[in-house]
């Protein structure tokens, strides 16, 4: 057994599992904000309950995701011992700062806005789901900040003597050049995730609601649920839009240009052309280098990469074999998440359009639809992470340290496999238990308690 490959699985589980809460925790705060502002400026007790609902779950979403983040962040000293000396003058400082200016700021806002709504004024009360919201997009920053660096370093050199790289340009590191493109991106992704998130749970709140017409008349926990799955749907709608365009189009520009072999293992190029096709769907095969059954678009890959059909797109023919990224993982990850993210815009305009014709609430399959579509999200984020660092191989510091040269070399491969069964394990536990938490407060709500 590999103790590189072994603590590479292990990071990836982890950090995997973790994945899954961050979005949600930032899309459901930003979703909470607008519901409470509404509640607030309309003095709308449904809104209100709608508030005090989604508060709840956002509540539960946080503390799983705090505690899986717990363990991700250990196994930088633990498994990748030789990576954290290497760049720990210049990946600790964004994690520091991560720590005491956001995550503090979120998680004490959040306190004060489940336990205290019945002390403070509704100007208060939304102010205070405002820092959270504020608080955990500040926290998204840092983390983007230190993998971004990882992809487009920036802002150090290397101190030969020491064997480490130092920090010498604090601001040129932050400000690298995918920082700022990476992280709009994530953000309307995390949108993305929490807007179907509400949307989703208040559509399995309409379908469970147990009383004779629930969806269409005003009765039990339905008006709360309308409410939500129509301001959900619209944010749905919009950041689904922005997260292609422009962001994941500045996004793409940006990675043929900073990271070529990454964007050529994207599209599957194997060869270097002009008037380069946008591969729609295809299975890219690396003996012989070939992608089979593929359809494509001629020129629209130069287009959309440098502006011009003509453009030439470097291929992986021109990088060294052991620069090359798993072409397979990588453009299959990166397909997956566009895939997904055009599903994404089709539901939810196909929602807006019932919701502006008034027939949102009468079809079962589209709630149903809503309700199946929650985790997709969720997959979208994990095949873009996936793409993004999959095709960043074979460095762990693009073009500055190799991943083989990065794990602790004084750990055994039993060691690793020990720790990664349980800490499966463990993923599995709190995952189960966080969606038996999830569906038994969605069934409260549509069987009439009080979502207190």
């Amino acid at each position: 057994m590999d103790v590189c490959l072994l603590s590479r699985i292990q990071f990836a589980v982890t950090i995997g599992f973790h994945f899954l809460f961050p979005p949600i925790t930032i899309g459901l705060a930003w979703m909470l904000v607008i519901i409470e502002g509404l509640a607030w400026r309309r003095k709308d007790p449904v809104y209100d309950q709608a508030g005090r609902l989604f508060g709840k779950l956002l509540g539960l979403t946080f503390a799983v995701g705090v505690a899986s983040g717990i363990v991700m962040e250990f196994q930088f000293g633990t498994n990748w011992a030789r990576y954290s000396k290497f760049v720990g003058d210049i990946f600790g400082a964004p994690l520091a700062a991560e720590g005491v200016f956001a995550f503090f700021l979120e998680s004490v806002f959040l306190g004060v806005y489940l336990f205290a709504r019945s002390r403070l004024s509704r100007r208060g009360h939304w102010l205070t789901i405002l820092m959270v919201a504020v608080g955990a997009t500040l926290s998204a920053f840092w983390i983007i900040v230190a993998n971004s660096w990882m992809q487009t370093p920036a802002g150090y050199t290397i101190n030969a003597a020491a064997g480490r790289a130092e920090l010498t340009d604090f601001w040129a590191a932050v400000f690298n050049p995918s920082t700022i493109i990476r992280y709009a991106h994530t953000m309307l992704a995390a949108v993305v995730s929490g807007a179907f998130f509400m949307a989703g749970g208040a559509a399995y709140i309409l379908l469970r609601s147990r009383r004779e017409g629930a969806l269409t008349q005003d009765a039990g926990a339905a008006p709360l649920a309308r409410r939500a799955l129509e301001v959900s749907l619209v944010c749905a709608l919009v950041a689904s839009i922005l997260v292609a365009f422009p962001s994941g189009d500045w996004h793409a520009k940006q990675v043929a240009r900073t990271q070529p072999e990454k964007f050529a293992a994207f599209e599957g190029l194997y060869r270097s052309q002009e008037n380069a096709p946008l591969l729609i769907f295809g299975l890219p095969r690396d003996n012989p280098q070939r992608v089979d059954a593929y359809v494509a678009i001629p020129g629209l890959l130069s287009y959309l990469a440098f502006g011009d059909a003509g453009s030439r797109v470097r291929g992986l023919e021109e990088f060294a074999a052991d620069e090359i990224p798993p072409v397979w993982l990588t453009f299959i990850s990166f397909h997956n998440m566009v895939i997904l993210g055009t599903l994404f815009i089709a539901t939810s305009a196909y929602g807006a359009w019932r919701l502006w014709r008034g027939r949102l609430f009468e079809g079962r399959r589209f709630l149903w639809m809503l309700v199946a579509m929650v985790p997709l999200p969720l997959a979208a984020c994990q095949f873009g992470w996936m793409a993004a660092e999959a095709g960043r191989q074979p460095w762990i510091v693009y073009r500055v340290m190799r991943t083989a040269d990065a794990f602790s070399s004084n750990l055994s491969a039993g060691e690793v496999l020990f720790s990664l069964v349980l800490f499966s394990a463990i993923c599995l536990a709190l995952l189960g238990l966080y969606l038996w938490l999830l569906v038994r407060t969605l069934r409260r709500a549509a069987a009439g308690s009080s979502p207190e």
